[in-house]
This record gives C-alpha cells, sequence and structure tokens, in this order.
C-alpha cells in the first residue's frame, strides 16, 4: 500500500516511530496528485514547495520530540472557501480572480500549529452552492470510482481528493450537506459538527446561519483526528459556542453497546433508492448485533425543509455577496463603463455563475417589501418546528441513522439543467444544517462498485457519540482504514 493511501491516524503512529518522515508521505501524496488529477481536477491550488518545507518542519520537529502533535507531518487539503495567508482563494468564483488573503482562517492556523502539511486548495461548486461540484470555474470535479459520475457538492474536491490518495485529510464546509454528501458519492467519514463548535472566521460566507466548517477522512478515527484540532472556541467568532472540548479521538474507545438508535420514517419513504435503503437495513441489523437498540422515531416537519432551507439560505447569501461589486477586490469587468451602478451590474453579472445569480435573486425576493413575511419569516418558523422535531426525537434516543443521500452518485450534467432535481439531493443532510446538529457520513456498503452512505445525528455538541457510533460501525463491518476509489 502506498502512503498516501493510509489512513491519518496510522502514518502519525509510524512518524511517532521515526518508520516514516513527512517528506516522504507528502511526495506519495504529490505523487498521486500528478498521475490522477488531470484527470479527477479536485484541487484549484496545490502549493508543493510550500507543503514540502512543511514536510521538512515536521520532519526536524520530530527529531528532536517524538511527542509531536498528532496532525503534524499529515498532508491536508483545504477547500477553496476558506483564507489561507499568500495563497489564493477563489471560492470557484471568477469575482475572486486573483484574490489572494492576508490572513488565514482560524481553522487554517489551528492545523498549521499542530504541524499539518498543506497540499492546496480544492475544487467546489461556485460559493457553496451546489451539490455536484460542476458550478466550478475551473470546471467539475469527477468521481473517483467512475469518472462518468459527479463527486457530490459542494465539496467534492475534498472528498475526491482524500478517497483518490490526493491528499490524507481535508477540510470542507456543510450549508446543507456539503461535506456529507460528498463523502457519500466518494466514500470518505465527513462530519458536519454542531454549529458553533468550529470557528467561521477567515471562511467565506454563503449563508452564516448554516455554514460549519468539518473534517473529511479516510476513517471516523481520522475525522475525530481532524477535529480535535480544528474545535474550539474562537473569539474572533461571534457564533462560536464557549463550551467543553472533549477528546474525540480519545471518546471513540467507549462501547457502543447499550445506545439506542431512532429510525426517522420520514427518511425512508418513495424515492429512496431500494439499493441504499436495503444497505441501511442491514446496518441497522449489524448495530443491533452488537447491543444497540433500534426504535421507529418520527420528523414530522421534514417534508418542509429543503423549501425553508433555500428561503432560507439564499436570502443569506443575498446578503453576504453584495459585497462583491469590483471596487475592493477581486474581478472587475473591463468594459468601459462611466456610470458606477452599471459597473455594479456588469462586474457581478460576468463575475458569478448561472447557480449564484440564481439564489441571489431568489434570497433578495424573499427578502423583498411584500414578500417577507410571507416566505422568510415563514421559513424561519418552520425551521424551529424542525428543530423541535429532533429536540422530541432525542429525549427517546441517544442517536439517529438515516441515509445520507436519497440515491447513488449521478452522471455529469444529468440535473444542471433542472434546479429542483439538485435541491433534492440535499434531502436528508438539509434538517441538520436547519437545526444546528452534528452529522457524520459512514460508508455502510456498496451497490455497483459505487459506495453507500450512511449518516449518523447527533444531539447538539455530542460529536463524542456521534463519532464513536460511526467508529464501531468501521469496527464491527471492518471498513475504514486504508480504502480508496481505485477509479
Amino acid at each position: 500500500m502506498e502512503l498516501c493511501d493510509m489512513s491519518a491516524v496510522d502514518l502519525a503512529a509510524m512518524l511517532r516511530k521515526g518508520e516514516i518522515s513527512s517528506r516522504e508521505i507528502t511526495e506519495s501524496v504529490f505523487k498521486r496528485i500528478d498521475e490522477r488529477d488531470k484527470t479527477l481536477n479536485a484541487y484549484i491550488t496545490t502549493v508543493m514547495d510550500m507543503a514540502l518545507r512543511q514536510a521538512d518542519l515536521a520532519d526536524e520537529g520530530f527529531r528532536r520530540n517524538k511527542n509531536m502533535p498528532l496532525l503534524s507531518g499529515i498532508p491536508i487539503a483545504v477547500k477553496d472557501i476558506i483564507c489561507t495567508k499568500g495563497i489564493r482563494t477563489t471560492c470557484a468564483s471568477r469575482i475572486l480572480d486573483g484574490f489572494i488573503p492576508a490572513y488565514n482562517a482560524t481553522v487554517v492556523d489551528r492545523i498549521i500549529n499542530d504541524g499539518a502539511v498543506i497540499t492546496g486548495k480544492t475544487n467546489m461548486d461556485e460559493f457553496g452552492m451546489g451539490s455536484s461540484t460542476e458550478n466550478s470555474i475551473i470546471g467539475p470535479t469527477l468521481n473517483p470510482f467512475d469518472t462518468r459520475l459527479v463527486a457530490g457538492g459542494s465539496s467534492g474536491g475534498s472528498a475526491t481528493a482524500v478517497a483518490a490518495g490526493e491528499a490524507i485529510l481535508a477540510l470542507g464546509t456543510d450549508t446543507g450537506g456539503s461535506i456529507r454528501q460528498p463523502s457519500a458519492f466518494c466514500g470518505t467519514a465527513g462530519l458536519k459538527p454542531t454549529y458553533g463548535r468550529v470557528s467561521r472566521y477567515g471562511v467565506i460566507a454563503y449563508a452564516s446561519s448554516l455554514d460549519q466548517v468539518g473534517p473529511i477522512g479516510r476513517t471516523v478515527e481520522d475525522c475525530a483526528m481532524l477535529l480535535d484540532a480544528i474545535a474550539g472556541h474562537d473569539s474572533l467568532d461571534s457564533t462560536s459556542a464557549e463550551v467543553h472540548k472533549p477528546d474525540f479521538l480519545k471518546s471513540l474507545k467507549k462501547d457502543i453497546k447499550g445506545l439506542r438508535a431512532g429510525l426517522p420514517k420520514e427518511y425512508f419513504i418513495e424515492g429512496l433508492n431500494k439499493g441504499i435503503k436495503e444497505s441501511i437495513n442491514e446496518s441497522v441489523k449489524q448495530f443491533e448485533k452488537n447491543g444497540i437498540d433500534a426504535v421507529e422515531i418520527s420528523l414530522p416537519h421534514t417534508k418542509y425543509a429543503v423549501a425553508a432551507y433555500y428561503l432560507i439560505a439564499t436570502a443569506e447569501a443575498s446578503s453576504n455577496l453584495a459585497r462583491y461589486d469590483g471596487v475592493k477586490y477581486g474581478f472587475r469587468t473591463a468594459d468601459n463603463i462611466d456610470d458606477i451602478i452599471e459597473m455594479y451590474e456588469a462586474t457581478r453579472s460576468q463575475g458569478f455563475g448561472k447557480e449564484v445569480k440564481r439564489r441571489i435573486m431568489l434570497g433578495t425576493y424573499v427578502l423583498s417589501a411584500g414578500y417577507y413575511d410571507a416566505y422568510y419569516l415563514k421559513a424561519q418558523k418552520i425551521r424551529r418546528m424542525i428543530k423541535n422535531d429532533f429536540d422530541n426525537a432525542f429525549k427517546h434516543v441517544d442517536f439517529i441513522i438515516t441515509p445520507t443521500t436519497p440515491d447513488l452518485p449521478f452522471k455529469l450534467g444529468e440535473k444542471l439543467s433542472d434546479p429542483l432535481q439538485m435541491y433534492l439531493e440535499d434531502i436528508y443532510t438539509i434538517p441538520l444544517n436547519l437545526s444546528g446538529l452534528p452529522g457524520l457520513n459512514v460508508r455502510c456498503g456498496d451497490i455497483n462498485g459505487l459506495p453507500v452512505g450512511m449518516q449518523i445525528i447527533g444531539k447538539a455538541f455530542d460529536e463524542e457519540t456521534v463519532l464513536r457510533v460511526g467508529h464501531g460501525y468501521e469496527i464491527i463491518t471492518a471498513q475504514g482504514a486504508g480504502r480508496r476509489a481505485q477509479g
């Protein structure tokens, strides 16, 4: 097995024993990038020279002290919506052409401080708006299992990079499923933490009340290791929660026997791929054989989640993206225009892609006079009802099991002309962003060589249980470590 195909936890152990060097791991990763990324298109920007310098620093640290932080020397890819000092950050959009941040996002500072090696910035749907990583200025990221299929989105570049061995770990963001859905399509583990668990400072905003940064790894253990580094209160982020941060990696050692799982009947209805449903049911049986009690629950307002999400998210996007005007930074129209209003219009028309413009217009409409109460305010009330559904369910269960996606990865271009069908891809992930809860994708089988994703949902700030259950499942089914997409 190549070093780039191994789990982060295994590589960290080998580094501490002096069996390998960070430079060797990093060179293995960039060799794989050279071999596969011309096809997969997982990266917008790679920074090999910087990565090798960081690897050499990590190796020097290990020569002095074997007890370095666990992330030391581990190559990590960063989604291109997360600011990186001195490295261009584009959000896969023309409007941020040439933008190089003068500072790091808090999550980037935290992994650098722990000695991680940054490999580059990964491809994504423009500003995080999409479920397939097809809405990118550099073109789509392809699924490493079958390059005729999408990788999912919007963190498709991060999920593909990890699945294909082009990174050991990756940072993604999740506004409506953008970590969990591509993780399901690419066969990786991916966690959306509780809203407020991880700082959003330096993350370019799409929908501020929904966005959250999280880890993507080859195994649940890998995700726990990265979450340990990036979680925690940040005074630079007003939405960062001042709550206790447990040792997530250590918490995986606790037994899952005796926990109670909830199966929401609203998630197992017509429209769910039959094979995915069978895979989830088989996974539930495996849990039950290992001491978990599974019961049916109800989340009655689930059917309103997609509609509420696409009112709230687009309204916030309309506000957040108003800052891109061609004056302060990024793209500005080359047209010879004297009137400033016309310059704004031309810059935004030329700088934003079709899907971003669609969502800005929808969001502006729902916030406009006469429509605010009818749409935006009503959507916020639905959001509260969805959260109440989860609160009531968690009075009776410790965690919830659902599919991550309603179907398997779809063909490139298949849903681009039908936005509604694309939006429905996130039907099982959106409710967690509306309610702020943590959710983890775990690979739970294969159908015709394509991975199937299972979603594990926990109470607010109970990532410990979510990760413990996911790790327990990987142990029960002998999944996880060393698995990658051969393509």
